[in-house]
């Protein structure tokens, strides 16, 4: 990671976000921002990985693929044979009807597992559509959407949520629920995607939840809760 030249002279904040962005990009790079999987994939990824590792999550996920040769073939699963293969990733019994009952909504409703329509609707008609679904929440719902179909939808997890409050950009007592549509609102669509990555990048590299950086924070000198 590389440092960014730190601005002088200036107030602590709130930082705009759009000031917040130009300086953290910089500092890590270009980020993958690429799509991730198809949007039935994707859904079943995020639910694997609700309070759960990413490599867990993944070893999970592979090993459906490899049990099933369709997601139509999970959602026709017994619960008990789904919650085998994704043992790994933690909270099976919770999970596994999760994952079966989402994709089974999914097809009662389309057909098909086939989610690429919500392209065509509002950003609010989406995100209501993919919440009602069993087991989906707001962030569930923003991650497919927004990395599986392009839709700027804000996902924001403990990361997001916690950098977000250090930096005033929302409340202390602003939940992750309320949260989405905060920050959505103060984002530019096109950059809702990589503001997620980006803040989540900072939350695990230098605004860490117990002990933050501040001393290497290219932020520090508008943010409100810096220690220097």
């Amino acid at each position: 990671m590389t440092s960014a030249p730190t601005p002088k002279g200036r107030s602590r904040g709130p930082l705009p976000p759009e000031t917040v962005l130009d300086l953290l990009e910089p500092v890590y790079g270009s980020l993958d921002l690429r799509p991730h999987y198809e949007p039935a994939a994707e859904l079943v990824f995020t639910i694997l990985s609700q309070h759960t590792s990413d490599l867990n999550a993944e070893r999970a996920f592979l090993a459906l693929q490899s049990r099933f040769a369709t997601w139509e073939g999970v959602a026709d699963a017994e619960v008990k044979e789904i919650q085998e293969c994704i043992a790994v990733a933690g909270l099976s019994r919770v999970k596994a009807p999760r994952i079966r009952g989402a994709l089974q909504e999914v097809q009662r409703r389309v057909g098909s597992l086939d989610l690429t329509f919500l392209k065509d609707l509002p950003l609010e008609e989406a995100k209501e559509w993919m919440r009602s679904l069993p087991g989906v929440g707001p962030k569930t719902a923003a991650v497919v959407l927004c990395f599986s179909l392009g839709i700027p939808a804000m996902p924001v997890d403990t990361h997001v949520h916690r950098v977000a409050r250090r930096l005033g950009l929302i409340g202390d007592k602003v939940t992750a629920e309320k949260a989405h549509a905060l920050l959505e609102a103060m984002v530019l669509p096109q950059q809702v995607c990589a503001f997620h990555v980006t803040l989540i990048t900072h939350g695990r590299q230098v605004c860490k939840a117990r002990r933050p950086l501040c001393e290497r924070c290219v932020l520090s000198f508008g943010c409100p809760s810096s220690t220097v």
